[in-house]
């Protein structure tokens, strides 16, 4: 009997914050649509360009709420970003010395190897700033409009997807221009950015009701949910972890399943059903949450290997774990009476590798490597079920890293996996219906059980990232502050019922993940203090909405950072390994 093919199941994780002011409605930093217009185009491009290609994707609901709120901008001409209402602005020559400064501030911040130097005419802006910049000098005064708009211009084109620099004529021609970009050019430029944006989100439909991809979604604020419901659950993987000085997190269970059903009822408006599984912010689960989330209908879930790892250990203390092959190459079921959900863990090591490691070496090697490392699995898994190998990694930052947006390592991979005779290309919910209708499907999977949950997430199996440091457990004082200050006006009939809705997204807004994140010393300075400011503005935000005095510690930054420079190996502070080095 010929044996079982071996099914690798990538999931792509897509993820922003709200950078949104709430009160203005401004954005305070341009990720999500540079990421647009860069990953979320070029990694729908992939598929689209290889039918036979089987991947998943993870979209974080407050990701699409500002996707929408772009191409409502577009459409409505009522611009909200900064940097791109300059980009559309028709006189540069005009600008007031903070717009000279905000141009001058954000239009350098990409991957200097990888998306500035290979750009004659970009570098050729980059130098010029250098020179006036030199030995503390701020001449701005010398920048004309005409550089303006070609730094801006030039910034914008960086962060374009390979796919639509390949096929877009505008592109190609400012790009063989390179330089005295004019009025038309600019705005051409900026149509182009809103017809990306716009056609994002259809373009993952059109893909998941071709069946090529499946769709899921996370809890809608991107909140750490085991640590909403219980900061003990740290104690877990870190047992002398020091703790926020509030015990818990007040009425965090109730605020984890209003994250949960949010999350469910935007993925249903936007895609017709509510997703079969759902990513874990940070892949951080506890059986609590998971629980919760499967008496909310979700029916599958991921994390990373350390948490499997430690959950088998703490189900049964004293089984050696002696072969990966032994326990990581299938899913898992959790369940407490009736509730039940299946979870994947993710390869750390492959999925590692395509996050920090391949950018570094020629697609075709990198691709080898990856496919070869699979075939070892397959060869000496030799068991009569099919083995699932889940590869689960950050969807859009890592591609910086890489040249030409990871184009040719993503077409080479998706072709490579999608024509092998021994490896089949699946979603988890396929997965998932070879375990619950094993006679419908073409698969066997063999479906363990954990009686346990080690608490933890994807990155390093602990919520270290998150909680446990001076900075971080700061960050949760204050929302436990706000949060209390909260409750007690929400008991009042202080505000209408609109009010208390504004009130309630501001604090979803705040207990977002990647606050805690950012604050520590592991990160670069100017990092930190965007995130830090952001977060504190957020937090001012929901005393205002509240009609509260704004407490004064707010306006004392939370972290420093590291002035030095970044963590080391993580790209800049957006991505982190799932085990230490």
């Amino acid at each position: 009997m010929m044996q079982p093919k071996l099914l690798i199941s990538l999931y792509w994780h897509m993820h922003q914050p709200d950078y949104r002011d709430s009160l203005t409605g401004e954005y305070v930093l341009p990720w999500t649509y540079l990421h647009a217009i860069k990953d979320y185009s070029d990694m729908a491009y992939h598929l689209e360009a290889n039918p036979k290609a089987r991947v998943s994707f993870n979209f974080v609901p407050i990701l699409l709420d500002q996707l929408e709120d772009y191409a409502n901008q577009f459409k409505t001409r009522q611009v909200k970003d900064p940097i791109l209402k300059l980009l559309g602005t028709n006189d540069l020559w005009v600008l007031s010395r903070e717009e000279r400064r905000l141009i001058k501030d954000s239009c350098f911040k990409s991957h200097h190897e990888k998306m500035l130097k290979p750009f004659p005419d970009y570098e050729r802006l980059y130098k010029m700033f250098q020179f006036l910049t030199e030995d503390g000098r701020d001449d701005l005064n010398y920048l004309s409009g005409q550089y303006l708009a070609d730094l801006l211009v030039w910034y914008h084109l960086a962060w374009m997807g390979e796919s639509v620099r390949q096929s877009s004529t505008l592109v190609k021609n400012l790009m063989v221009k390179g330089k005295q970009f004019t009025n038309e050019d600019r705005l051409a430029l900026f149509d182009l950015v809103g017809s990306l944006i716009t056609n994002l989100i259809p373009r993952y439909k059109k893909l998941a009701q071709a069946g090529q991809i499946e769709l899921t979604s996370t809890p809608h604020f991107h909140p750490i949910l085991p640590l909403l419901i219980d900061f003990e659950t740290t104690h877990d993987a870190i047992p002398n972890a020091i703790l926020p000085n509030c015990k818990a997190y007040p009425g965090g269970e109730e605020r984890a399943i209003d994250h949960i059903k949010g999350a469910q009822i935007s993925h249903k408006r936007r895609f017709g059903l509510e997703p079969h599984g759902m990513w874990p912010s940070e892949g951080a689960v506890s059986k609590e949450s998971l629980l919760l989330m499967a008496q909310t209908g979700v029916q599958w879930a991921a994390s990373g290997e350390n948490v499997l790892v430690n959950s088998l250990r703490k189900s049964n203390p004293s089984k050696a774990l002696v072969s990966r092959h032994d326990y990581l190459y299938k899913p898992y079921k959790v369940s407490k009476n009736k509730d039940e959900i299946v979870c994947f863990f993710r390869d750390d090591r492959l999925s590692d590798k395509i996050g920090f490691e391949y950018s570094k070496i020629h697609s075709t090697e990198a691709v080898g490597d990856f496919v070869r490392t699979l075939e070892h699995i397959y060869q000496t898994y030799q068991r009569e079920e099919n083995p699932v190998v889940s590869v689960i990694l950050d969807g859009e930052n890592a591609w910086e890293y890489y040249p030409y947006n990871g184009h040719y390592f993503l077409t080479e991979l998706y072709e490579a996996l999608a024509n092998h005779p021994n490896i089949e290309m699946v979603t988890p919910s396929q997965v998932l219906h070879s375990i619950k209708k094993p006679k419908q499907s073409p698969y066997k999977v063999y479906c363990g059980n954990l009686s346990e949950i080690s608490a933890g997430s994807w990155v390093y199996g602990t919520f270290s990232t998150w909680i446990g440091s001076v900075d971080k457990n700061r960050g949760w004082d204050l929302l436990c502050d706000a949060k209390k200050a909260y409750d007690k006006v929400m008991k009042t009939n202080k505000l209408s019922p609109k009010e208390k809705e504004k009130c309630e997204i501001q604090l979803s807004v705040c207990e977002g993940s990647d606050w805690f994140w950012w604050l520590g010393d592991y990160n670069a300075a100017m990092s930190v203090s965007s995130f830090d400011q952001l977060y504190r503005r957020n937090l001012t935000n929901l005393y205002l909405l509240l009609k509260l005095p704004v407490p004064e510690q707010l306006n004392l930054p939370i972290s420093a950072g590291d002035f030095v420079h970044a963590a080391n190996d993580t790209n800049s502070g957006t991505m982190r390994r799932g085990q230490e080095k």
